[in-house]
């Protein structure tokens, strides 16, 4: 059978016109999976935020970090949270162990209602990102006052030491 030369030109402009058409579903589909995948991935290196006043001590220690209520203490301030709760000075020269402002500051941290259910035994533990020139004396009431609000875990955040 022999094609005019009109039906070819329409013949062969159909056949061009199914060419362009492009199915975007399935590459969609594979970015959606993707961006899933990179998302999930991004979160899997734990660190605790670390003010640029505190340097804290070395360590060789290989735990990583939870998600705890965290107590900042460099040489002049005491903060839970980000927000200051007392002067290191005034603590120092209180004379009993209990640090009152703080010991509030905790109760309150720990009365927060706990969202998920994993992490409810991460409510009751306390990270101490202390510098490394603290007095201990000062470290002494911290802990105490912690103990006193009701945090029996304790922890002391480090700077891994590259050996």
């Amino acid at each position: 059978m022999k094609l005019t030369p009109r039906q070819r030109r329409a013949e062969h402009k159909g056949r061009n016109k199914t060419m362009v058409d492009m199915n975007l579903v399935s590459l969609i589909d594979v970015f959606t999976i993707l961006i899933f995948f990179l998302l999930s991935n991004s979160g899997g290196v734990e660190t605790l935020p670390s003010p640029k006043a505190v340097h804290l001590p070395e360590s060789v220690a290989e735990k990583a970090p939870r998600e705890t209520v965290i107590v900042v203490v460099s040489g002049t301030e005491i903060l839970v949270g980000g927000r200051r709760v007392a002067s290191v000075a005034e603590v120092l020269a209180s004379e009993g162990d209990l640090i009152e402002p703080l010991k509030v500051e905790l109760e309150q941290q720990a009365g927060r209602q706990v969202i998920r259910k994993e992490n409810e035994a991460d409510a009751k533990r306390l990270t101490i990102m202390g510098d490394k020139d603290i007095p201990y004396r000062l470290l002494r009431k911290i802990m105490f006052t912690g103990a006193r609000a009701n945090f029996a875990d304790v922890s002391f955040a480090v700077r891994r030491l590259d050996a």
